[in-house]
């Protein structure tokens, strides 16, 4: 959105990179209808405004921070992996004042109203200035068929391929799992929920991990709206950031879909770096990326032997589904 104000910097320290908040059982949600009136806000929104040079168009990530306070990061030509341009986004502060969000934008000249799904964005004078509707992505790679020949791990009638907590009521995996069969070169497809904790932060915000042979982590998160680091979603948790964060708001199903090389070894000695090609929701974030040791909290220590898919429980209700592998 055209040069909006900077979102404040202590409170983009705490959203990124602070500590886990406590949070109560009642503030994780796992299901829409239940997750109040901060989840309908939250979300991605794209559309058209006037600007200087004429019509131009615009997205937003509103996050929800709790009690009625959102992030809003404004995107210069759409959305991560759908138009943004890459440039540096704009971000504000909002909250919600007798039942309406509102921010500012153009450095106070105009202000930006969330309803009816839209944001609607006016000047000084109360001229409409433009409006960004509400939308809801789907990964292209979401429900995707297990290959001939594939490795079916789960498909929500058993989890009996899988060691740890087993499925719920719904049919999906929990998470704190580890595949009984394990694996070298493979194709790996998974698909994930992350809950809506709208109070937590940082590293407490629905994490998990899918862990390829046990031993090499990409991260699962709800870092919807940050930078995309490394131990965000998408990012070879300590090796590698993702070249941009495609993660989706919480509650949103999302897909991951991995080409594996593992690790070589010769007389008991390492001599090439395991690999991998990431897509997060059909974007490659990771191309061949060299993963010169085993990430943090690894179960399976670095060595020639095949290793399980290791699905973490970091204390977030995260939930999978549609899981196969493809070797190689």
């Amino acid at each position: 959105m055209p040069t909006m104000s900077r979102f404040n910097l202590a409170l983009a320290v705490v959203l990124a990179f602070g500590l886990a908040a406590a949070v109560a059982a009642a503030d994780v949600f796992l299901d829409p209808e239940e997750a109040g009136p901060d989840f309908a806000i939250q979300g991605e929104y794209v559309g058209e405004l006037q600007g200087e040079n004429g019509r131009e168009t615009w997205a937003a990530q509103v996050v929800a921070l709790g009690d009625g306070r959102f992030l809003v990061k404004g995107l210069r030509g759409g959305l991560p992996g759908d138009g943004w341009d890459g440039s540096e986004p704009v971000t504000t502060e909002a909250a919600t004042v007798d039942g309406r969000v509102r921010f500012e934008v153009l450095d106070g000249a105009a202000v930006a109203t969330v309803r009816d799904e839209s944001i609607e964005v006016r000047d000084a004078y109360d001229v409409e200035l433009g409006r960004l509707e509400k939308t809801l992505r789907e990964s292209p790679t979401l429900g995707k068929e297990p290959p001939e020949g594939a490795a079916v791990l789960f498909d929500g009638t058993t989890a009996e391929h899988f060691r740890g907590k087993g499925m719920t009521e719904e049919g999906l995996l929990r998470e704190g799992q580890t595949s009984l069969p394990s694996f070298q070169d493979h194709k790996l497809h998974v698909e994930f929920m992350i809950p809506f904790m709208p109070f937590a932060r940082g590293q407490g915000r629905g994490n998990s991990g899918v862990y390829l042979q046990g031993r090499y982590e990409v991260q699962v998160l709800d870092s919807f709206g940050l930078d995309g680091r490394d131990d965000e979603c998408g990012g070879i948790y300590g090796v590698a950031d993702p070249r941009v964060n495609m993660c989706f708001p919480p509650l949103s199903w999302q897909t991951f879909d991995v080409e594996f090389t593992a690790a070589r070894f010769e007389n008991g000695r390492k001599v090439e770096d395991a690999r991998m090609t990431v897509w997060h929701n059909g974007v490659k974030v990771h191309d061949d990326v060299e993963v010169p040791h085993a990430t943090t909290a690894h179960p399976v220590p670095e060595g020639p032997e095949p290793g399980p898919v290791y699905l973490q429980d970091h204390g977030s209700p995260v939930r999978f589904r549609n899981i196969w592998v493809m070797e190689r």
